[in-house]
């Protein structure tokens, strides 16, 4: 009867195990993901002095990104990533539990 339990509770604990890794591997690449984007996004307009005047080229790309893939990417999703990005550049701390919802 012990026998079956222990075998119960190490099932149940490897599946919880396994749902926090997987939850963890999914939020890390979310925000790996939104700073990369949003980095890009930097690059694209010439660099950070220059990206506050470069919503032209977010409000194409996310026109584009719907036309071409199908991917609904508001223009203030993407501006939110380029300021993800901006706020990790100087020095937030980019700790493994938050997740995107947070630094929205």
């Amino acid at each position: 009867m012990n026998n079956y339990y222990n075998e119960i509770k190490n099932e149940l604990i490897n599946y919880e195990v396994t749902k926090k890794v997987k939850k963890y591997s999914i939020n890390k690449s979310e925000l790996e993901t939104k700073y990369n984007v949003g980095k890009l996004l930097i690059e694209a307009q010439g660099g950070e002095k220059r990206a506050k005047y470069g919503n032209g080229l977010i409000k194409e790309y996310s026109i584009k990104l719907l036309k071409e893939t199908g991917l609904k990417y508001s223009e203030s999703s993407l501006k939110r990533m380029r300021q993800f990005y901006l706020l990790i550049q100087k020095g937030a701390p980019l700790a493994h539990q938050l997740n995107w919802s947070h630094y929205q």
